[in-house]
């Protein structure tokens, strides 16, 4: 309604400011006036009428805001009711019994993974203490070969080294780069 009342007075102050152009043409001063008075009336009307239409929007954002808050708080609400009857179904008690039946079966899947880890037949007979025996023995005849072999002669190295590329003055730049790229595709 006040859209359309602002409407109807944009129209009238269209209409007043033609007529006063008309008087002026006219060289009718006072009428012209007296339009131009009534198109400010007109004018203080609807400045009025959009303050009105803005204060209506203010008090349906506030509304709006006010029913978003009371449906959240109603959320709330119904949380902390749902988590009270949570708690009240779930007690200390049953939570440490609940723990330890579940530790209970893992120790007990730890000993049947153990028991099921034994060795069987052949292998259950085989004594690890005879084993590490037989396997220091064989660590000393091997220390022993390697004590007894005979020294590598004196001016002949016992590893071969690579050899090293000799730089003469006349090589260029280019041609570093291409054996340095022959031997990356090595």
């Amino acid at each position: 309604m006040l859209e359309k009342r602002e409407a109807h007075l944009q129209k009238k102050m269209a209409d007043e400011l033609k007529k006063a152009k008309e008087f002026t043409r006219q060289k009718n001063k006072r009428a012209a006036l007296q339009c131009l008075k009534r198109r400010k009336m007109y004018e203080a009307q609807a400045d009025t009428l959009a303050n009105q239409q803005l204060r209506l929007y203010d008090q349906k954002l506030l509304l709006e805001g006010a029913k978003a808050t009371a449906e959240t708080v109603g959320a709330m609400k119904s949380t902390a009711a749902a988590l009270k009857v949570m708690q009240k179904e779930t007690k200390v008690e049953d939570i440490d019994k609940t723990m330890d039946e579940i530790n209970e079966q893992t120790e007990n899947m730890r000993q049947i993974q153990e028991a099921l880890g034994q060795p069987m037949g052949a292998a259950a007979e085989i004594d690890e203490d005879e084993l590490d025996l037989e396997l220091e023995e064989l660590e000393a005849e091997d220390l022993d070969e390697m004590l007894m072999e005979p020294a590598a002669e004196q001016g002949e190295p016992a590893l071969e080294l690579p050899s090293v590329p000799q730089r003469t003055e006349a090589q260029t730049e280019d041609e570093e780069l291409e054996a340095l790229q022959a031997e990356m595709a090595l």
